[in-house]
């Protein structure tokens, strides 16, 4: 029974039958990176950890840390067996990892034992998190060959939008669990047992949630093509190749390391300013009276910029399936240095400059993550695009621990947190502007991979596929005329449910924090 259950997991028992709707695919991702995007929300409860806990930011951050370690080695470690296992397995693996992670976590919290934490949400929780980023990636890309960027841009803009959904959730939970949380006051603190309620609840949730796209997700046959798409039109585009190239070989190509230096230096850069965010707004415009940004519209602007990291990720992974990923990339990168330029010489002469400023960098910030897949799809192929894509995260990790220790540096050397002002951060800003630069170069010096990295022609099993994966009767299946209006139906219902699931949470949290963020220009 329960290796027939496993079974059902693999990739040749979710090969989508004859008229399955591909717009169903985006859905069943959002599900998985909504519900992992919470990661970027951990600053709700982070102060109720640290009283918790007795400990310092420090010791309370480093949970956030080693899950974003987990995530790129985890995504690099397990790429190839998400590719070659399909999908659903991987996003019940992610699912399973990512609500044991909080349950552990919660055991932890509940016990006191810090280490707990660190390892439920931090390793467990992490590995769900580089399983779960990646598994629905390469699926996407083979059901919309045609549109790539606007494919994953859907599905990791989930990523980032997770936080739009779990912070207020969040906090309102908190409040429910502790009545004495006021959920308005972004310096409350919660009770431990709080805190452990919302891991449980959380933890719960997304395990149903997760596995809802699990069930929902479906890999294409070999045969399939979208209607009108020409796969030989692709070979005239720029940098688009038909060809194949593994993962293993992949790594030896000098197109790989140019694109690992491209994302690493973009979101080095960006999560530079997320991570300082709220002290950086208020520091920017500090007098000898004090800041002129109050704490609340500081929280306002950190989640006005969780909304510019979401829409970057789905507007301009979309524009480069019409402008090229290397331009688009140029466009992150040298826009991205003019403005990082114009934040620390211009931006503390006005708020509206310094929001601007701020919000478009942090959309390319995320655009840089949602059309990394598509560009390793031009350069690569489709054949392990997800192995490799798992490989190029590791440029994430690194990132994540490379820009705040190059902010935290300057600021530490410039004085006091909570007395320093925009003069304190032109240093780091001025440094993220070199950083960019050496990314823009690389970008620059991305050329076609060279055929002797090229995979042979490969049957079905060689690249991942049994030869059951195929329906019977080749691909082609026929229905009666009393069955085809009946599965249409229930096909269309099932399309407006899965978009529902997701849809109806992602436009709470972006109602909630447009509400919040109100208060910054109030």
């Amino acid at each position: 029974m329960a290796i027939a259950a496993l079974s059902a997991l693999d990739r040749r028992h979710t090969v989508a039958p004859p008229g399955y709707n591909r717009w169903l695919i985006p859905p069943a991702a959002l599900a998985i990176h909504l519900c992992i995007g919470q990661a970027y929300a951990t600053s709700v409860y982070k102060n109720s950890l640290v009283s918790h806990f007795d400990a310092s930011l420090t010791s309370v951050g480093i949970v956030f840390s080693i899950a974003i370690v987990m995530l790129g080695l985890s995504a690099a470690v397990f790429g190839t067996w998400v590719d070659t296992g399909g999908p659903r397995r991987a996003m019940v693996a992610a699912a399973l990892c990512w609500s044991v992670g909080f349950l552990v976590g919660a055991a932890g919290i509940a016990m006191g034992q810090l280490w707990l934490l660190y390892l439920g949400y931090g390793v467990i929780g992490g590995i769900g998190l580089g399983i779960g980023y990646i598994s629905p990636v390469s699926t996407l890309i083979k059901w919309f060959p045609d549109r790539p960027g606007l494919a994953t841009g859907l599905a990791i803009m989930g990523f980032g939008g997770g936080a739009l959904v779990a912070s207020p959730v969040s906090s309102w939970l908190l409040a429910r669990y502790d009545p004495s949380f006021d959920a308005s006051d972004p310096n409350a603190v919660a009770s431990g047992a709080a805190v452990a309620g919302l891991f449980v609840t959380l933890g719960l949730v997304y395990l149903v949630v997760m596995l809802f796209g699990a069930w929902l997700i479906r890999v294409p046959a070999d045969d399939w093509k979208p209607d009108g798409f020409e796969p030989d039109e692709v070979e005239s585009k720029s940098l688009v190749t038909t060809a194949s190239v593994s993962a293993a070989n992949a790594v030896k190509t000098p197109q790989f390391w140019l694109l690992w230096t491209v994302l690493f230096c973009n979101v080095t850069a960006g999560i530079g300013i997320l991570e300082q965010a709220a002290p950086m707004i208020q520091d920017f415009f500090r007098g000898d009276n004090g800041s002129s940004v109050s704490p609340a519209a500081a929280a306002g602007f950190v989640g006005l910029l969780s909304i510019c990291n979401m829409a970057g990720r789905f507007v301009w992974s979309s524009t480069s399936d019409v402008v090229g990923r290397k331009p688009i990339y140029l466009g992150y990168l040298g826009v991205g240095m003019v403005l990082y330029a114009a934040l620390a010489l211009i931006g503390s002469s006005a708020t509206v400059l310094f929001v601007l400023f701020a919000g478009v960098i942090i959309s390319f910030y995320g655009g840089g993550f949602s059309t990394v897949p598509a560009y390793l799809k031009d350069l690569f192929g489709t054949y392990q695009v997800g192995a490799i894509h798992g490989r190029l995260l590791t440029a994430w990790a690194a990132a994540g621990v490379a820009g705040p220790l190059i902010i935290n540096g300057f600021l530490d050397a410039q004085g006091t947190p909570g007395e320093l002002t925009a003069d304190a951060y032109r240093p780091a800003l001025l440094t993220m502007v070199g950083v960019l630069a050496v990314g823009f170069v690389a970008n620059l010096l991305v050329r076609p991979v060279a055929e002797r990295f090229h995979e042979q022609e490969r049957s079905g099993a060689e690249t991942g596929r049994a030869a059951d994966d195929v329906p019977s009767g080749g691909g082609v299946a026929t229905m009666t005329r009393t069955e085809a209006p009946a599965r249409t139906k229930s096909r269309q219902v099932l399309l407006t449910v899965a978009w529902l699931v997701v849809g109806v949470p992602l436009a709470y949290g972006i109602y909630q924090t447009l509400v919040e963020t109100v208060s910054l220009f109030g």
